[in-house]
Formats: structure tokens, sequence, C-alpha cells
């Protein structure tokens, strides 16, 4: 690691910094990377600083590198992060539940996931789904249609 310039914080940097250090609960990685400016402030090491709240020197020095960049918004708080977008869209997902709250095919008493996963791609519904997907979108709306309870069905039985 290079040779950090040391981290100066405003008045107004130190005052927010006590400010989430005193208020209530807040995530743990924005505590200590807060923790660690304000070590860093006073002048110690990122060893010292690293040995002190517990985390790599590489992840202290990565905070006081962010701070200097971008402030201590950028230093305390991570970007957020885009994830996978999502397979099903939200008129997919109301199709397969409408699917599921009907009757299951001819001589099945019951879907299951399995079952479900193949009809949905026969009935050509979405292009292809994986049985997790399904399972994820029923455990979703609290839906067990493999219970013969569960499901309300149209009709008369």
């Amino acid at each position: 690691m290079k040779r950090q310039p040391p981290v100066r914080l405003s008045k107004q940097d130190q005052q927010e910094l006590r400010r989430l250090l005193q208020s209530g609960l807040q995530p743990v990685r924005t505590v200590l990377r807060a923790l660690a400016l304000r070590q860093l402030a006073e002048g110690q090491t990122v060893r010292q600083v690293a040995r002190n709240v517990a985390l790599t020197p590489k992840t202290v020095w990565l905070a006081s590198q962010r701070f200097q960049q971008g402030g201590l918004e950028r230093a305390l708080y991570e970007r957020p992060r885009p994830g996978k977008a999502a397979l099903l869209s939200a008129q997919d997902r109301q199709r397969i539940v409408a699917l599921v709250c009907g009757s299951p095919p001819e001589g099945r008493a019951r879907w299951t996931v399995r079952l479900l996963t193949e009809e949905v791609v026969k009935r050509k519904l979405v292009p292809r789904v994986g049985r997790e997907t399904i399972r994820v979108l029923l455990e979703s709306h609290d839906l067990k249609p493999w219970r013969e309870k569960n499901v309300v069905r149209g009709g008369t039985g």
C-alpha cells in the first residue's frame, strides 16, 4: 500500500461522525468505517486503526481513499448493487399465480412445483423457468398448491 496522506475531517464531518456513532442502530460496516476515519484523522496509521477496529489494513486504506475522493458519504456507505434482473415480469407472475389457483391438469389431484414448471413452459406463459423460481414465487404468495385445502378454486366441487 502506498503512503496515504492523513485524513483531515472538517468540523461538519466530525459532527456528522459523532452524530452517526451516537445514534441508534446503524449497519456494522458503517460504524466500523466511521470509527476508522475518526482514528485516521487523529493521526493513527492504517495498521494501528485496522488493529483497533478489527478490520483489515486494506479495508481501512480503502475507506480513507474513498473519503479523499468522494467525501464522508462515499467513505461510509456502499453504492447500491445492481443485482440480477428479475426473471419473471409482474405480468408473468400474475399468470402463473392464476394458473396455480385453477384446477390441475386432467389426471392430477393437485399441482406440484415440478408440474407447474412444466405446464408454464408448455402453455408458453414464459419461454423457460426453473423449479426454484416457481417455488419462490409460490412462497412469496403463501401458496401451497400441493396441499388439498390451500388453493381456492372456482366451480362446484
